[in-house]
C-alpha cells in the first residue's frame, strides 16, 4: 500500500479538530507527516493571536506531543535551499524547502494558490486542498482513514460527539466532500 510522505503547511495545524485528525493519520501511518519549527511557529503564533484563552505553554506541549508521537516528522537542514525558490509568497517557500529537503509527495494546505502546480511540479511534488487530500487517502485505505477518523471522534470528550456531529464538524472545517465519503464508508447504518 502507498503511503504518501506529506508537508503539513501551518494552516492543516491551526485547528486544533482538524490538527489532531490529521496527525492521527500519521500515528496510524496512513502518511508520514512532516513540518518544521518554522511550521509549528507560524501555526502557535495565529493560535495565540486569536484565541486569548489558549496559553503558550498548552501550544508548546501540543508541539511537544506531536513531534513525539510522529515519527521523523520534524524537517530539519532544509534552510538553504530556501532564497532559490521562488513562490507568490516569499514567505512559504520554507514550507516548499521542507517538503523538497523530504522528499514530500504532497504539500497539505488550504492556500492551494500559494504553491502553484507550476513551480512545483519540478521537485515532484503537489499541492493538494485538504479536502482532496483526505479523498485520495479514503480512495487508498478507506478502512485506515475510517479507523484514524473514530478514534479521533471518541477522543472528543468537551463535548463528545456522535458520528453525525464529528463529520458536520469535519465540513465546519472545510472538508465537505470527505465528510460525505467518510459518512458512506465509516458511518454507514
Amino acid at each position: 500500500m502507498t503511503i504518501f510522505t506529506v508537508v503539513y503547511d501551518a494552516n492543516i495545524l491551526y485547528s486544533a479538530a482538524l490538527r489532531d485528525f490529521f496527525v492521527q493519520l500519521a500515528v496510524n501511518k496512513i502518511v508520514k507527516a512532516r513540518w518544521t519549527e518554522e511550521i509549528h511557529s507560524e501555526w502557535t503564533r495565529n493560535v495565540l493571536l486569536n484565541r486569548s484563552d489558549i496559553a503558550p505553554e498548552q501550544l508548546v506541549r501540543t508541539k511537544n506531543l506531536m513531534n513525539a508521537n510522529v515519527k521523523n516528522c520534524l524537517v530539519q537542514g532544509y534552510e538553504t535551499i530556501i532564497q532559490d525558490l521562488e513562490l507568490p509568497d516569499p514567505g512559504d517557500r520554507h514550507v516548499l524547502a521542507a517538503a523538497i529537503h523530504s522528499h514530500a509527495d504532497f504539500i497539505v494546505t488550504f492556500n492551494i494558490r500559494d504553491f502553484p502546480a507550476d513551480k512545483l511540479r519540478q521537485y515532484d511534488i503537489e499541492p493538494l486542498h485538504p479536502d482532496e487530500f483526505i479523498l485520495r487517502l479514503l480512495n487508498l485505505n478507506p478502512q485506515g482513514v475510517c479507523k484514524a477518523a473514530e478514534k479521533q471522534r471518541i477522543r472528543l470528550k468537551n463535548p463528545p460527539k456522535t458520528p453525525d456531529e464529528y463529520l458536520e464538524t469535519l465540513v465546519e472545517l472545510g472538508l465537505p466532500l470527505s465528510a460525505t465519503r467518510m459518512r458512506e464508508l465509516c458511518y454507514r447504518d
